[in-house]
């Protein structure tokens, strides 16, 4: 993982892209799509990131 990239200006939106390798179907298994939630909830609690909702 790259450590160059600091994100620190609250005022902007950032977008994240994520590579899966070998094409691992995370979606669609219930024990990826659990991993990735637990990622996502321990970086919005412990790196206080935010999700931003658009629909």
């Amino acid at each position: 993982m790259s450590r160059k990239y600091k994100f620190n200006d609250q005022t902007k939106c950032y977008f994240v892209t994520l590579t899966v390798t070998e094409w691992v179907d995370v979606f669609t298994r219930k024990e990826y799509i659990d991993i990735i939630i637990d990622s996502l909830t321990f970086c919005k609690k412990i790196k206080d990131y935010r999700y931003i909702h658009m629909s």
